[in-house]
């Protein structure tokens, strides 16, 4: 007999949907998820997805890199291996975070299949259903999407042109308290941030590390991007002021290869020892044959040169991506500037809705993420995030050609008959239906 049948409540597309766990009523497809099928077709140029250039990559080296450790190391690469990873790339870790500023031991070290399981693993460990974790406003899209699978309360952080504002977060922190609740995780992106493009100062940094300290609320310190400032620069990392306060995630998708899935977590001696716990539960171990292809690809080739020319490169297509905005866009339309990283966050012009937008967008072959998807709450719908790390120059031109000219069209239009947001504000109608969105 089949489940359906045997359901009470079932339905035909999914029987078992009375059996699920109550975590899972927050989970939704991402925005970014739901657009690589239509933006992967040739014709359409995505300012979407953040893909690094691994075309960048030498790949015969690579290849060699591949060749020799199945052949010299094969035995090892291909068996289980370590819950917190291989030591020799743990201490080849150490070297790699050197230009943030971090001092660690290996054995701080967990090294996780991508450094998204390394920020599941910490929420596993450290959340309960309820708990409160703050985040900036905006924040990554797949954060978010952990935070709701582990049931937390999200409370946004305002942010402005250097990140996250230390005002913000004390008037944020003093809200909670008055509500009877207590934030346990800070989770922020302060190197070229995630979708904003903007970076916290030496200085704001130091003072959010005080406010958290103050305050006993763990800093959770995402840096995927700190190595890829354009100026050359580094951002010392906040780990870097204080090694008990603070867990720190690296990976090596955007300065080697994302499809390797090689992230880590620097954590306090007793963290970690729960962090490979949870890894293990989670993964058993990551994948040996990943790590020592990364560890023979830092020990063999200039991956530092190799950096350098991913900074160039994105450096370029930042510059072909604000030149464009500058000359294209319409008046009132407003962009951050990276220093680094792979992301400018757009603001519409006149209370256009970005994620109304899209499918107006996509039929003129240009895509974006619209702004709702980096908010748990709903805000950013006048804003979408660019991003120029994967097309081309040219591409990102016409991209932002067709992009401009669907603004211009929606302004236009907004201007004759009013926007469908401002006329639900105005008459007090509550959601737009499906017809005005």
């Amino acid at each position: 007999m089949s489940r359906q049948a045997d359901s009470p409540t079932g339905n035909r597309l999914d029987p078992w949907i009375d059996s699920y766990a109550a975590r899972t009523r927050g989970l939704t497809a991402s925005s970014v998820r739901a657009l690589f099928a239509v933006a992967s077709r040739p014709e359409v140029v995505s300012l979407a997805g953040g893909m690094p250039f691994v075309s960048a990559l030498p790949v015969d080296a690579m290849a060699d890199t591949v060749a020799r450790v199945i052949r010299d190391r094969g035995a090892v690469a291909l068996q289980y291996g370590s819950g917190q990873g291989d030591v020799t790339l743990r201490e080849q870790i150490l070297d790699v975070m050197k230009p943030v500023g971090i001092s660690a031991h290996a054995d701080d070290i967990v090294i996780t299949a991508g450094s998204q399981l390394a920020l599941d693993l910490v929420v596993r460990v450290f959340c309960d259903p309820g708990d409160v974790v703050l985040a900036e406003a905006p924040t990554y899209i797949t954060a978010l999407g952990v935070f709701s699978s582990y049931q937390c309360e999200v409370e946004h952080v305002a942010m402005d042109a250097e990140g996250l504002s230390p005002n913000a977060l004390r008037e944020t922190i003093a809200a909670i308290k008055a509500q009877g609740k207590r934030a346990k995780i800070l989770y922020t992106i302060p190197s070229f941030h995630n979708p904003a493009g903007v970076t916290q100062s030496q200085e704001r940094r130091t003072e959010i590390l005080q406010i958290a300290q103050s305050e006993g609320i763990l800093v959770l310190e995402d840096d995927p991007y700190g190595l890829l400032g354009f100026d050359g620069t580094v951002p010392q990392a906040i780990r870097a002021q204080d090694g008990e306060g603070v867990i720190y995630l690296g990976t090596f998708s955007k300065t080697i290869a994302a499809g390797l899935r090689v992230g880590w977590a620097v954590a306090p001696h007793g963290v970690r020892e729960k962090l490979v716990l949870a890894n293990e539960t989670a993964t058993l171990c990551p994948s040996n044959f990943a790590q020592l292809t990364i560890s023979d690809y830092l020990q063999t080739q200039p991956w530092l040169e190799q950096v350098e020319v991913f900074r160039g490169l994105y450096r370029t297509r930042r510059d072909a991506l604000l030149e464009s905005l500058a000359t294209m866009m319409p008046s009132g339309t407003r962009w951050t500037v990276p220093s680094g990283g792979f992301y400018s966050w757009v603001t519409l012009p006149g209370g256009l809705d970005a994620g109304a937008m899209l499918p107006r967008a996509v039929s003129a072959l240009v895509a974006y993420v619209p702004g709702t998807g980096f908010f748990a709450d709903g805000q950013g719908r006048e804003s979408l995030r660019l991003s120029y790390c994967y097309p081309e120059p040219d591409r990102i031109r016409e991209g932002v050609r067709r992009l401009a000219a669907v603004v211009k069209a929606e302004s236009e239009i907004a201007a004759t008959f009013g926007s469908p947001r401002a006329a639900v504000e105005r008459d007090g109608l509550g959601a737009p239906t499906p017809d005005l969105a």
